[in-house]
């Protein structure tokens, strides 16, 4: 299966230098009205589910950080 996004590494990277699980970035995430579950997560960490614009902001705001991160390679 291809890529399904480019920054889904980071995410699980930044998530886990934070000591951030999974279920407590997704009860942040729902807090923001975004409802994703754990598998969603996964999924997106693994690059294999394509991400909303307005998911990628979630993700930063509640990792307390800027979409420019998410974006470095």
């Amino acid at each position: 299966m291809e890529n399904k996004n480019i920054i889904g590494l980071n995410i699980k990277l930044l998530r886990k230098s934070l000591n951030i699980s999974q279920k407590e970035l997704v009860a942040k995430l729902n807090l923001q009205e975004i409802h994703l579950d754990e598998p969603m997560l996964s999924r997106i960490e693994n690059c294999k589910r394509p991400l909303f614009d307005y998911e990628i902001l979630a993700i930063a705001k509640a990792l307390n950080t800027s979409i420019d991160t998410l974006f470095k390679f």
